[in-house]
């Protein structure tokens, strides 16, 4: 009563709620930047059982954000490290590591005794793994996503609701993603975006608030804006990933991770005759102003290659520098001196757009 009496004075969590708390089994899938504070979260809320999965091992490194990890961590194994700590918070629940890969093989025994999956991952294979799981297996999926200063957030196949595959039916091309070792990101921002996880998987289980099922929440760090998408469920999808059973997609994680895709800094654009190309969606702000700038959407670049110059050099440009390099993936056959400006539209802070 003492532990957990905030909740309980909430007229709609009460004893009758705080019970079904402690009667949860939630999985959580990465005890890195994102898991930690869901992990945090979640026990201090007293959800009664938690289970956590992750094969890698501290380092030091992941001390920028993953906060339940300290010096003493490095080495070991981040489940079992977060599961060590997280007792000590809250010795009243169950917590069980899983410290292993989640594979084809051990994911529905993995999923069958839990109620709710956090996908807590950094990568596209295990995302679409997941996604197939818990659909076969019909668990709700708290998802979140970071990259740089921009988080994501949502919850899939709840109540009906649409899936991953219905977001993002078909994996990345290889050399879409930047090279996964260069990626960075603000420490805050997994915390952010890991806590709202957590709130969701709490809304689930109380069955209170309005989940964010069907609606993509996402958050711009820099400029504390957000915006939310709606996500339309996709039937076709779903019956087709239902259809295969157990028998799920093995995608290879490194296929996502490449350096093949020429980038440029901005620096590096002034004084030559350059042609931009913006493949963001109209509503997406800010707006750049360029003399001569192309605003072409990447869904619909090789609808409108009539009106791009072959002979110029190319620079594309996007949000974050994710699209850009699906664009020059698109464009190579056709130009060569076509580039991805690194970092996206956060690099037209660094100049004057107008006189670029």
């Amino acid at each position: 009563m003492s532990r957990y009496s905030r909740h309980i004075s909430l007229k709609e969590i009460g004893n009758i709620g705080q019970n079904k708390i402690h009667a949860s089994k939630v999985l959580v899938i990465g005890a890195g930047g994102l898991g930690c504070p869901v992990l945090q979260y979640l026990a201090a809320a007293g959800v009664g059982t938690i289970g956590i999965v992750d094969f890698d091992t501290v380092d030091v490194s992941n001390l920028q954000r993953q906060i339940l990890c300290g010096a003493s961590s490095i080495g070991k194994n981040k489940a079992e490290v977060a599961k060590e700590v997280l007792l000590h918070l809250n010795p009243t629940i169950n917590i069980k590591a899983y410290p292993q890969k989640l594979t084809p093989e051990n994911i529905v025994d993995l999923f069958t005794t839990y109620d709710i999956v956090v996908d807590a991952t950094d990568n596209f294979a295990s995302r679409y793994l997941i996604n197939d799981a818990a659909i076969v297996l019909e668990k709700p999926l708290v998802y979140g996503a970071i990259y740089k200063f921009e988080g994501q957030l949502t919850v899939f196949n709840y109540k009906n609701g649409p899936s991953y595959r219905c977001l993002f039916p078909i994996p990345p091309q290889k050399g879409m993603m930047p090279n996964c070792s260069e990626v960075g990101v603000l420490g805050v921002l997994p915390g952010i975006i890991g806590t709202m996880q957590a709130n969701e998987v709490l809304k689930i289980i109380l069955g209170i608030g309005q989940s964010l099922s069907g609606k993509l929440y996402c958050f711009n760090a820099l400029t504390n804006e957000s915006t939310t998408i709606g996500i339309a469920r996709n039937p076709e999808e779903i019956n087709t990933i239902k259809a295969r059973g157990y028998y799920f997609d093995v995608i290879d994680a490194s296929f996502f991770c490449a350096s093949s895709v020429p980038e440029i800094e901005i620096e590096n654009t002034y004084g030559e005759d350059i042609q931009y190309i913006d493949v963001r969606e109209a509503h997406e702000k800010p707006r750049i102003a360029l003399e001569g700038l192309l605003e072409i959407p990447l869904g619909d670049l090789e609808n409108q290659l009539e009106i791009i110059s072959k002979d110029k050099k190319t620079i594309i440009f996007c949000q974050s520098g994710v699209r850009s390099r699906q664009a020059v993936l698109k464009l190579q056959p056709t130009i060569s001196d076509c580039y991805s400006l690194k970092g996206g539209v956060s690099a037209f802070a660094k100049a004057e757009s107008k006189t670029i």
